[in-house]
């Protein structure tokens, strides 16, 4: 897999992107999105819930899916 690749984009909900990676959750939350168990959260997009909160959507996609690259990659 190429270290460029995207597993997660901006537009993916949430709760889509922690159903397909659940160990996402973690960079999600270190990311500053500690609402991934929010029921709302769950139908945002990945873009909608960085801007509630205040964050650059572009470091949260790229530490996510930095995560996925090394922590889930059975299922990458």
């Amino acid at each position: 897999m190429s270290e460029t690749a995207q597993f997660v984009t901006k537009d993916m909900i949430m709760g889509d992107i922690i159903r397909k990676y659940p160990s996402s959750v973690y960079a999600l939350m270190a990311s500053g999105l500690g609402c991934v168990g929010c029921p709302s959260a769950q139908g945002e997009t990945l873009e909608q819930a960085a801007m509630v909160h205040g964050l650059n959507a572009d470091e949260v996609l790229a530490n996510v899916n930095d995560w996925i690259r090394v922590k889930e990659p059975v299922n990458a």
